[in-house]
């Protein structure tokens, strides 16, 4: 049988109001990868006004601007990430891989002997 997995979810806050989270920040590395707010929102099964309302509500909560839009031309537009959204996306990042390091450290210190699932015990 499988072994348990320790989950997490993570954000931030300040002021009481969201300013990044894991799902948030899948949104701007698939802008900054794709160079397309269309494609990040398309790639994540989300409308463009959804994805662009995300985006927004961040920029509001934090007090910046995160991504630069250059609109259509025979090319279409483009959408990239500010200098600003490029550090805390990288950051962040940092961020979470530090604290899933620390969550499967201390599970494995902590729930480590009880890994197995409970179908793999049987009762004595």
């Amino acid at each position: 049988m499988e072994q348990f997995v320790p989950r997490q979810k993570l954000w931030l806050e300040h002021g009481g109001k969201l300013v990044m989270s894991d799902y948030r920040l899948r949104l701007l590395q698939l802008i900054a990868e794709t160079g397309s707010l269309a494609q990040a929102a398309n790639a994540m099964g989300l409308s463009y006004r959804r994805a662009w309302g995300k985006v927004k509500e961040l920029e509001a909560n934090l007090g910046m601007q995160l991504v630069q839009s250059e609109v259509g031309g025979a090319g279409g537009g483009h959408t990239a990430l500010s200098p600003e959204a490029r550090e805390l996306v990288a950051a962040y990042g940092r961020f979470l891989e530090r604290m899933t390091a620390a969550l499967n450290q201390a599970y494995a210190e902590e729930l480590g002997t009880l890994a197995s699932a409970p179908a793999e015990r049987a009762p004595r």
